[in-house]
């Protein structure tokens, strides 16, 4: 700790190592020289000023037997200080309009740096500058290159010292406008410019100023002698008067322009910008120490420009080359060192610009072997077959010589011992010697049997919940001292985890109780011995199933169309439960169906539900099953039967129709409503008709649920009269809804005129029959025996006549048909049909399913001569368990679907297309749409066959 008062200097130590004295100064008070005077051991400190009013500090050196310190150190100070102005009244500066002016600021005694303003008439109005007015930060004075009526004023030049702050104020000068005319237009002329030459250094910034008198005002730009483009970071200020370069590198060295430039004229100022920087290691030395008679070799290096020369001292004292040192440049060599070579060393590097120092210790070192901290250790154990390495390195100053003793018998040997067996075992002495004396350690090497895992953990596949134990035992030298640690995907186990706990004593074995999902991983067992480590791995993969059944299903309300549900959860099997699916099953559905609930996704958190759209007066049985990232679990045992509540029919009988029959009969039809529809007891059907035209109904009940006809006979119906019928439906709780009013007509009497005009398959008709009679004659066999008859609608004009063999002549002919008979035929036609479809179906079906995207190929169909020629293939398919199929048709023999994805398997079939119709199917294609679950095991079935090969 250093003070400077009154010019007295103080040194602060840590007795009693040194002791102060005073400071000298020269009759400025600007050189001092201060010295410490070390008690112990000879040393020095230096504080050495420049010819200036600062300071500057360095400390070199401190050495003694007790205490050792490296310190550089630079102390800068600076005084700063500012004048008052003189005070005295400034003449007044008279000028023509249009003329330039410069006011003089007249800068008082000062030091540091100093920053200048100018007051117009009165603070705190300040001169704006512009491409008019400039106020130098060189000179101080204010510049106006083109003087106007309302610059005239008062002006007061204010200087402020950048250190201290403060600030002072010149006596105002008047500017005011002489009455003798206006300057008129003259040429720039540049009152402000910067030095020829410029020395700036490295990093700093370098400020320019250019400024200029004219009349009209003149305008200020900048150039580069050699015209290369100004980087973007230089600056332009106050209307170009001032150009700023910072972080001044080596590339913005060279030639200056400033142009001044007006229509009368122009007027330019030039300089050079020269780079400097002060020195820079670049390369230092160490701390060193060395033993007696050895050789020291330092280098340090420096940048800086202009290149820096070096100087070396020693405890402050200038070295130069001589016997056995040697010095050049950054380079300090001492051939044979002595123990008076030792000391504190500085590297100096300096050109005009700088000087820096770097000091580093020479410790010189002489003394006997010495093993203190670094003895043989006294029980080596080693595995049998292995290096071993016997380290004999004593502390010695010049270095020893070393001999090695086995017992009492010299050996010849280096510190390592290749292939070690039990006749390596025994007493080892490592003997160093050197001219000051000689010292031995001695240490026991016991040579021991391999240890080998005799049984470790092998790869295992796990249930979630499930209990193990990883076995790792061992067989070893008794000699050895084992300890066991277990290691689970490369973090260390923990030993108050509650899962994991090492069992059987002496072994490491590892049991891990109710295993997670989470503990799936790699298992390490690390065995660790005296002379050795060994490790044994295992991997473990953990297996999580579909949740176990729900128990106790009970069905808690029940009304006609609904059933509240309750359960309890089963296990979720080691991945969360995360939706239940309700099933039912009545007498008359096959199988159980999925039903529609409230809520209509049932979460894994919620144990209730109401199943809705039921039918009334239904027994049904319910389950529940539930679902897990890994599929759908067994289903829950059956509830108990429970029939819902009876009400109202809500179902009308289907296809109402009828007609035919004998004289004076209606005849009224009806598809019976299923059972399961018929909503309650007693269920019956009401049977509803009118003649057309009539106003009111008949109405008969019948109370048989399977009936599906009924005959109404009276002898006043009239032959084919028009009836309005329609069937409703009741049961023990009510009347249900009628059918739609359908139109039928009663029995017929008699035959009709026979069709006319008959063309291939369609006809004329002039007769009042409910049915046509169509006959058709194969080949030309008219016996009566081939004959094959096809009946169709009366209204019908046309028809379709199906089973027909293919490229085969027919002959065609029709009649009129009722209940009294058949009519005449018309002449027949013959008709030849194409040629059959082939009768090959396509083979060798292949699908691939990728996610939802299904891709089909197989084998062309070729067909014979006396086939239709292939003209594509029509594909069929539905999903298993429903009837609604979808087609597809395709020219080519591949296809491509987009499937649901779902887990239901889907049925296809592949069928030709050709003039002769539809080919027969290919066998069905099952394709099987893989569930989340089989798909998790294929991921994990994939992911042991990488973890075995890896």
């Amino acid at each position: 700790m250093f003070c400077i008062q009154d010019s007295r200097c103080v040194c602060v130590s840590f007795p009693p190592f040194f002791k102060t004295s005073d400071c000298i100064t020269n009759a400025h008070g600007s050189i001092l020289t201060f010295i410490c005077t070390p008690l112990r051991n000879p040393g020095s400190l230096a504080l050495i000023c420049p010819p200036s009013l600062s300071l500057s500090l360095s400390l070199f050196s401190f050495l003694s037997p007790f205490f050792s310190l490296s310190l550089s150190l630079c102390l800068s100070l600076t005084a700063a200080d500012l004048d008052h102005f003189k005070v005295h009244t400034r003449s007044a500066v008279s000028v023509r309009e249009g003329q330039g002016v410069v006011l003089l600021c007249g800068t008082p005694t000062s030091s540091g740096d100093l920053t200048y303003a100018w007051v117009f008439n009165e603070y705190p109005y300040f001169v704006q500058q512009d491409n008019r007015r400039f106020v130098s930060q060189q000179t101080g004075n204010l510049y106006i290159s083109k003087v106007e009526s309302s610059d005239v004023g008062n002006y007061t030049c204010v200087v402020m010292n950048s250190v201290t702050k403060g600030k002072v104020q010149s006596s105002p000068t008047s500017l005011i406008l002489r009455t003798d005319g206006v300057m008129g237009e003259y040429e720039p002329k540049i009152e402000v410019n910067f030095p020829d030459n410029v020395s700036a250094a490295k990093g700093s910034t370098v400020t320019l100023e250019c400024f200029a008198l004219g009349n009209p005002v003149p305008e200020i730009t900048w150039k580069r002698a050699n015209g290369v483009p100004f980087p973007s970071k230089v600056k332009m200020k106050y209307s170009n008067a001032v150009l700023e370069i910072p972080s001044f590198q080596q590339d913005d060295t060279g030639g200056y322009e400033c142009v001044a430039e007006n229509k009368m004229g122009k007027n330019v100022a030039t300089g050079k910008l020269a780079f400097y920087a002060k020195p820079q290691w670049i390369q230092t030395m160490k701390d060193t120490v060395l033993a007696i008679e050895e050789r020291l070799y330092w280098e340090c290096r420096a940048n800086g420009k202009p290149k820096p020369s070096y100087s070396w001292l020693k405890n402050g004292q200038p070295l130069v080359s001589e016997d056995k040192i040697h010095v050049e440049e950054g380079v300090l060599s001492v051939s044979v060192l002595t123990l008076a070579d030792a000391g504190m060393y500085q590297c100096v590097a300096e050109n005009r610009h700088g000087v820096i120092y770097f000091a580093a210790e020479l410790m010189v070192l002489a003394s006997p072997p010495d093993f203190t901290g670094n003895v043989l250790r006294a029980l080596l154990k080693a595995k049998a077959g292995t290096t071993v390495t016997l380290e004999c390195k004593p502390q010695a100053y010049p270095m020893a010589s070393i001999l090695w003793k086995k017992g009492n018998l010299p050996i010849h040997t280096s510190d390592r011992l290749a292939n070690v067996s039990k006749s390596d075992a025994g007493s080892y002495t490592c003997f160093a010697r050197n001219r000051f004396g000689m010292s031995s350690t001695t240490g026991r090497l016991l040579v021991t049997d391999p240890t080998r895992i005799t049984q470790g953990p092998s790869d295992m596949e796990i249930i979630v919940g499930e209990s193990i134990v990883l076995p790792c035992q061992v067989s070893s030298d008794p000699v050895l001292d084992i300890s066991f640690s277990w290691a689970f995907n490369g973090q260390l186990i923990a030993k108050d985890d509650g899962h994991f706990e090492l069992v059987g004593g002496v072994t490491g074995d590892l049991m891990i109780r109710n295993i997670q999902l989470y503990h799936a991983g790699k298992y390490i067992c690390v065995v660790d011995t005296d002379v050795e480590s060994l490790s044994a791995v295992a991997v473990l993969i953990v297996k999580a199933r579909p949740p176990s059944p729900p128990a106790v299903v009970t069905v808690e309300e029940v009304t006609d169309s609904t059933a509240q549900l309750a359960w309890s959860p089963g296990r979720d099997n080691g991945s969360p439960i995360s939706h239940y699916l309700i099933q039912t099953r009545t007498p008359f559905t096959v199988g159980w169906q999925r039903v529609n609930t409230v809520p209509e996704v049932i979460d894994g958190n919620t144990l209730t539900a109401t199943v809705v759209d039921l039918n009334a007066w239904v027994e049904y049985e319910f389950r529940v099953l539930a679902r897990n990232g890994v599929g759908v679990g067994e289903p829950s045992p059956v509830s108990v039967k429970t029939r819902t509540e009876d009400s109202v029919p809500d179902a009308a009988p289907g296809n109402v129709g009828g007609g035919g029959g004998s004289r004076s009969e209606l005849v009224i039809t009806w598809e019976p409503v299923p059972e399961e529809l018929q909503n309650g007891e007693s269920f019956g059907y009401i049977i509803a008709f009118r003649a057309f035209g009539d106003a009111s109904w008949t109405h008969v009940a019948t109370s048989a649920p399977g009936a599906a006809r009924y005959v109404y006979k009276n002898d006043s119906i009239s032959p084919f009269s028009p009836f309005h019928v329609k069937v409703g439906t009741y049961n023990s709780k009510g009347q249900g809804p009628f059918s739609p009013v359908v139109t039928i007509y009663s029995a017929e009497i008699g035959k009709r005129n026979a069709a006319e005009e008959t063309d291939l398959f369609h006809w004329q008709y002039h007769f009042y029959s409910t049915v046509l009679y169509l006959q058709s004659i194969v080949n030309d066999d008219t016996k009566p025996e081939t004959m094959g008859k096809m009946r169709v609608p009366w209204n019908q004009t046309s028809a379709t006549v199906s089973g027909l063999a293919g490229h085969t002549q027919y002959f065609l002919t029709v009649s009129a048909f009722n209940t009294a008979g058949t009519g005449p035929f018309l002449p027949a036609i013959n008709v030849t049909t194409k040629k059959p479809p082939p009768a090959q179906p396509p083979l060798n079906v292949e699908w691939t399913l990728i996610g939802s995207h299904l891709s089909l190929y197989w084998e062309p169909v070729v067909a014979m001569e006396s086939e239709s020629e292939v003209m594509g293939y029509q594909l069929s398919y539905r999903r298993q368990r429903h009837k609604e199929v979808n087609t597809l048709t395709t020219s080519n023999s591949s296809a491509e679907l987009s499937l649901p994805e779902d887990d239901e398997d889907y049925i296809i079939h592949i069928r030709t297309m050709s003039e002769g119709g539809l080919g027969p199917a290919s066998d069905p294609i099952r394709v099987h749409q893989l569930s989340e679950f089989i798909i998790w095991l294929l991921t994990l079935y994939l992911l042991m066959i990488v973890l075995r090969f890896a």
